[in-house]
């Protein structure tokens, strides 16, 4: 054990680690949290599972503090769980409090995780759970990896966890993200890997809500690498119209190396030196334009751009860059905004079809965007990510007094808040049955009931459905309302894979560009095209958009080499050219590969799932894809 942990460490808490782990040393944060559990909680290890779990209400009114910054989260879940599928994970978000608001669980092991304790509305406190991922995380204000038998309750320590802070504009902890896992093959190895991306994806979720919380200020980006501003780790400083800094991220408190109380409530002119008129200057002059500065104490350099104050942020009606940048320049994806236009805008239901990352939200946003209603809300309800004892007062809404616990003012609920504008409905094939019956009377009469409510209220709806699913397929076997299937498909848009379309180039070209955010343009090597072009991407556009994000953070002089890529997508080769030729592969292999393919793409790509409906071992099912060649996303 090392020596600050001896020192630190009270003796029982030395003896009851030594007892655990013997001479291994264990990570100081670990050894505090011990000492917690004994001196302040009185918790005892081999203690039972006491967890607190919220009632419907409450979770529900805790979920809804979050406002926007939830549905930012829930993005950033799926991006990450979408990076570590496959492997006995549960992606989870938690508040300040470690109560548990969501989770994307792998759907082989719902029943483990949730014997373990990790559901929606639990609490995962200290208090309660000792040692963990995400109430230790919490206290610590810092990344936290809780590694088996480094929980303290004997019943915690089957579990693997790694949990990141998501902090708010003053630094405090406003939720944890975490990765969880109940793999007994998971390793410390692993977990580190794990930590990385967790903690990239809470980092993620911190600038959004930064940047969306100071939207009304002058937000200084700088950094002392320029190729880092307007990335992952830029530093962030929000200053008023006044020239008085009134809040700023963990990276500008590193770059600076000041305390948060040195820089909150200063005039910019005590930190860099110049004064407030000068940021406004290069605002209104370019700004997208870096240039370099000198803070006042040290003099070091840095790189600095400015961000001018939003004007209201709407989105107008006749603006479709955003639309064009998304839609691409394929025909199949021209062909579906053009129909999907016409017939959207003459209020026809439609239903995007495509696997999973095709990019269905975001065709569905360029419709909106082109249509008569773009200046009313677009609101976005993924019914795979709501809780199937949440998603009716998600839908639907409550009155005041609607069962015990209920907000004060009620709620909307997304039928509502969506009325005038574009309701868009992802993943519909995951709706619960009675659910869909609700939905189905919404649609047919114009008309929402909310809990608790005694009359139903007018809705002004334009829908548009999306799914991964075969509903057709889901209506033969029970699993739709065939009336609703109906109601919903006005037409079917299919949209192509990634690797079916003609314009990668122009979709790579868009992505760099927003990923470089107002600096430099950030470019690709011809050998690093290549092998983006010729790459199969499985995982599709969301693929290739975590690709461009991370080779774009790795990369230096803002060009994109070969060694910034995955592995699995550099193992393909530069291009046909490089490729030698190869003898026609036997009808048998041909057919099993796209049998594999097949069940792969049916069960978005996770692995335990489709190890599962194939019958066969998840290491078997691995032998196999790579005697195909077959590479799984992310």
């Amino acid at each position: 054990m090392g020596q600050a942990l001896q020192t630190a460490a009270s003796p029982r808490i030395k003896g009851m680690l030594r007892e655990r782990f013997g001479d291994i040393a264990v990570a100081p944060l670990v050894a505090r949290s011990w000492q917690r559990c004994v001196e302040e909680y009185g918790i005892e290890s081999g203690g039972p599972r006491r967890t607190p779990v919220l009632d419907h209400a409450s979770l529900l009114e805790r979920q809804q503090r979050f406002g926007e910054l939830l549905n930012v989260a829930r993005a950033e879940m799926e991006n990450l769980y979408e990076q570590i599928a496959g492997s006995g994970y549960a992606v989870i978000l938690c508040d300040a409090e470690a109560a548990i608001l969501g989770a994307i669980t792998d759907p082989t092991l719902r029943r483990e995780f949730r014997e373990a304790g990790l559901r929606s509305g639990a609490i995962w406190s200290e208090r309660y759970e000792g040692t963990n991922g995400m109430g230790t995380c919490v206290i610590e204000r810092s990344p936290v990896t809780v590694y088996r038998q480094e929980h303290f309750l004997y019943s915690n320590t089957g579990l693997s966890c790694s949990g990141a802070p998501v902090l708010d504009t003053q630094g405090d902890v406003l939720a944890v993200l975490d990765a969880s896992t109940v793999n007994a093959a998971d390793t410390r190895l692993i977990q580190r890997h794990t930590m990385a991306l967790v903690a990239m994806s809470a980092n993620l979720i911190s600038r959004c809500h930064f940047l969306a919380e100071c939207r009304d200020k002058w937000i200084m980006r700088f950094h002392s690498r320029p190729e880092f501003v307007g990335l992952l780790h830029e530093a962030l400083l929000a200053v008023d119209d006044g020239g008085v800094v009134r809040a700023v991220n963990e990276s500008a408190l590193a770059q600076l190396g000041m305390a948060r109380d040195q820089l909150v409530g200063r005039a910019l002119d005590t930190v860099f030196p110049f004064d407030f008129r000068v940021l406004e200057e290069r605002a209104h002059a370019d700004a997208t334009t870096l240039w370099p500065v000198r803070d006042v104490a040290y003099g070091r350099r840095f790189f600095a751009m400015v961000r001018p104050p939003a004007m209201g942020g709407a989105i107008r009606p006749g603006d479709n860059a955003a639309s064009r940048r998304y839609v691409g320049e394929d025909a199949r994806m021209q062909h579906n905004m053009n129909c999907g236009r016409q017939l959207f805008g003459r209020r026809v239901p439609l239903l995007l079809q495509g696997a999973t990352g095709t990019g269905k939200e975001a065709l569905a946003k360029a419709l909106h965007l082109a249509s008569a209603w773009a200046d009313k809300p677009f609101v976005a309800v993924n019914c795979a990510a709501i809780p199937e004892t949440l998603i009716e007062s998600e839908l639907f809404g409550y009155t005041r007094g609607a069962f015990t616990d209920a907000s004060r003012d009620g709620h909307l609920g997304k039928i509502r808040q969506s009325s005038g504008g574009t309701l868009f409905l992802d993943e519909i094939g995951d709706m619960p049955l009675r659910m869909q019956t609700r939905l189905l009377r919404v649609l047919e009469e114009h008309e929402v009931m909310p809990l608790g409510g005694e009359r139903a209220i007018p809705v002004d709806l334009h829908v548009i459905s999306a799914t991964h699913q075969d509903l057709q397929k889901m209506v033969q076997a029970g699993e739709f309302r065939e009336d609703l299937y109906y109601r919903l498909n006005g037409i079917t848009l299919q949209l192509p894979a990634l690797r079916e379309r003609t314009d990668k180039r122009a979709l790579i070209d868009a992505i760099l560009a927003e990923e470089s955010q107002g600096q430099a343009r950030i470019r690709l090597c011809p050998e690093a095209l290549a092998l983006l072009l010729n790459y199969a991407w499985p995982g599709n556009i969301r693929q290739l958009r975590n690709t461009l994000r991370t080779a774009a953070a790795l990369c230096s002089d803002t060009i994109i080499l070969p060694g910034n890529l995955p592995q699995e997508i550099v193992g393909h080769g530069g291009g046909e050219a490089s490729v030698p030729a190869m003898e026609p592969e036997p009808p048998l292999r041909t057919a099993e590969r796209a049998a594999l393919l097949r069940e792969l793409e049916h069960s978005q790509w996770n692995i335990s799932r489709t190890a599962s409906s194939l019958g066969i071992s998840r290491n078997t099912l691995y032998r196999k894809l790579h005697k195909h060649g077959i590479d799984p996303p992310g």
